[in-house]
């Protein structure tokens, strides 16, 4: 198993995961009435929260220290996932980047190759083209 597929694994009730994060259930209810947090349910309706929904909580809380309401939470969060998302799109685009590069170049000495001017043997002399001259 995975990291990422064990960290987003439900296992734990609300209680458990009030406990982990130090705070009341009822806290973890209303954070996910505000849409905070959405944790699994299952087949009965149980809140089931994983490991990450626990990281966010403690990440949640550590916000409201610094002095923040949950409207400037709610903001904080969703600016770090809008961040998230552009360095994986940055990621992928270095990545063609660098394709591109390695395309570029290949290209480049392919078109040196055919531009190449070797020496022409003309009776026993060896003879090099002159470079073309740019008319201007």
């Amino acid at each position: 198993m995975s990291d990422d597929a064990f960290f987003s694994r439900p296992v734990f009730m609300i209680s458990v995961a009030a406990e982990l994060a130090s705070m009341h259930p009822q806290t973890l209810r209303m954070y996910e009435r505000r849409g905070l947090l959405r944790p699994q349910r299952s087949a009965k309706n149980t809140r089931l929260f994983s490991q990450r929904d626990v990281e966010r909580l403690r990440q949640i809380q550590d916000l409201t220290d610094l002095g923040l309401n949950l409207a400037g939470v709610e903001r904080v969060l969703e600016l770090e996932e809008r961040i998230a998302g552009m360095a994986a799109e940055l990621d992928i685009m270095r990545e063609q980047m660098i394709e591109a590069a390695v395309v570029l170049r290949e290209e480049v000495r392919r078109a040196e190759r055919a531009q190449r001017r070797d020496l022409v043997r003309v009776a026993g002399v060896a003879i090099v083209p002159s470079p073309r001259r740019r008319r201007v």
